[in-house]
């Protein structure tokens, strides 16, 4: 097996085994590209979201960001102005023989057979490169037919009788072009303003890889800045990113080999022309801060300029967040965020094919329709990237594998043990456990089940940072141990100031070895 499927396999393993991720209808065989999250991995989706919220969206004062909440059904006449209906699309090739009949994504099947970057390129070029590089069925081995597009989305009927045609909605952005207006009556907003979203997404994806890379149905969490065009380098908070390190790959540095990966400050990126405006910047920025924080080191991703036949033709600069994932010599990469410069395209087609006015009245009381700064964030995909950076191997220090969450994004808080099940042990245990969910709000949970190591190896399993022991000394004088899942020392802390010294390391504030008294 090789190592890029090992590793893959390791994570999902334990993910399986230990509540992270689900199949979907697993009973039934499984439904290729649609996952569940199982009790663990919900709250470490949910921990990502509510970081993502508190560091894009409530945070921000100026510009702010408002948030809402979208349908996912869209009529026709929506996504025929977006340029979905035409547009979005993928190069599908079938196997020719009557038994097999595999479908497989044209551009993914050249790049595994021959590592040839072919994204963006039309179905004839894509078939002669199939020709003259005797590419065949991965399956049966059979002659592969003709390349053909293959709309993405996925259609369903609204009404009764013959219905109306509507589609699940493809992403996340339209919902907010199409609510500009009322937000921004609403809210009384003036340029410049953002508008997120979180919420699920649905594609008809031709070969729905293993894991959580590329699913049907997904998560999405996206943001809008609407902006005047005459200040888009008048970004109002640039100043507190702008000396941020940016990775980035340009065009030029993706034709040498091997490829060359620009270091510069977001301010420099913008003063060299290299980025489009400061908005743009300024998020490149903000992303690289919240990825090295949720766990990915920071000289495992980069921004990637999309060459010119990938980007979208009404776009003034598209670059995505590629993650390289852990594994060894067949290394992957991922992108999980699509920051685009949509320029005026969007709430500009709407008004042309709805009839709506979307022009907002800018500061010197001109009318105009505002420009775009897109940074779109995949949750599956970055929750994925997560668990393989965060996955720590059985055998280095430890003889189990575990998760190195930050404390951030971590699923479970503190998990409470009594060390026997006798002598009080277990209802003293129960009852700090109970103020801990209760009364303090901590994620917790409680275990009382088979030696204090082997809970222990539970607890790193799902990536807790602290277990609480509850022992004789407790009964004596009301402390208990805390042990750090990283170093696996322990301290001893008294119960009275138990629930402070708790929030001060899950917040960073303190360093362990001063919360308390060694073990």
């Amino acid at each position: 097996m090789s190592e890029k499927r090992s590793t893959l396999d390791k994570v999902m393993e334990v993910s399986l085994r230990r509540g992270l991720v689900f199949p979907t209808a697993e009973i039934y065989g499984g439904f290729a590209g649609v996952y569940d999250f199982g009790p663990v991995g919900s709250f470490l989706r949910e921990n990502l979201i509510n970081f993502w919220l508190q560091y894009f969206v409530k945070t921000e004062i100026d510009p702010p960001v408002y948030l809402l909440s979208g349908g996912t059904v869209l009529p026709f006449e929506v996504l025929k102005a977006s340029g979905h209906v035409d547009h979005f699309v993928d190069p599908i090739v079938s196997c020719s023989s009557p038994e097999c009949k595999t479908e497989f994504r044209a551009d993914h099947l050249i790049e595994d057979a021959t590592g040839q970057f072919v994204e963006g390129l039309d179905e004839q070029e894509l078939t002669r490169i199939i020709r003259e590089n005797n590419i065949r069925c991965p399956n049966c081995d059979s002659e592969l037919a003709d390349v053909t597009i293959f709309n993405l989305m996925l259609a369903t009927k609204v009404g009764a009788g013959k219905g109306t045609v509507a589609y699940m909605r493809p992403e996340t952005a339209q919902i907010m072009f199409l609510d500009f207006k009322r937000t921004a009556i609403s809210m009384r907003a003036k340029l410049p303003f953002g508008i997120a979203q979180v919420g699920s997404s649905y594609r008809n994806e031709i070969s729905p890889r293993k894991g959580l890379i590329r699913l049907r149905e997904f998560e999405q969490m996206e943001i809008e800045m609407f902006v005047d065009p005459a200040t888009l380098n008048e970004q109002p908070n640039f100043d507190e990113i702008k000396n941020v390190k940016l990775r980035l790959l340009t065009r030029e540095g993706q034709e040498k080999e091997p490829q060359e990966i620009l270091e510069i400050t977001a301010d420099e990126s913008v003063k060299q022309n290299i980025l489009p405006n400061q908005y743009f910047a300024y998020y490149l920025a903000k992303e690289t801060v919240f990825y090295t924080r949720c766990g990915i080191p920071r000289d495992k991703f980069r921004f990637r300029h999309m060459k010119p036949e990938e980007t979208p033709h009404y776009s003034g600069g598209n670059w995505d967040l590629e993650i390289e994932l852990p594994r060894g010599e067949n290394s992957q990469i991922v992108e999980i965020v699509g920051n685009a410069y949509r320029q005026a395209y969007d709430l500009g087609n709407h008004a042309k094919h709805s009839g709506e006015d979307l022009s907002i009245e800018t500061e010197n009381g001109e009318n105009i329709i505002a420009h775009v700064v897109e940074p779109s964030f995949g949750v599956d995909r970055s929750t994925h990237c997560i668990l393989e950076h965060c996955f720590r191997e059985k055998g280095v220090d430890r003889d189990w594998t575990w998760f190195q969450f930050p404390n951030v994004i971590a699923p479970i808080s503190v998990q409470v043990y009594p060390l026997m099940r006798k002598d009080g042990m277990p209802e003293k245990a129960r009852d700090i456990y109970v103020k801990l969910k209760k009364d303090a709000g901590f994620n917790a949970i409680y275990d009382q089940a088979g030696s204090i190591g082997r809970r222990y190896a539970r607890a790193d399993e799902i990536g807790c940072p602290y277990c609480l022991t509850i022992d004789y000394t407790t009964l004596e004088d009301d402390s208990v141990t805390i042990r750090d899942r990283d170093s696996m020392k322990q301290i001893r802390v008294p119960l009275s100031k138990l629930v402070d010294i708790l929030r001060q390391l899950l917040e960073e504030n303190i360093k362990f070895a001063e919360a308390g008294q060694p073990v």
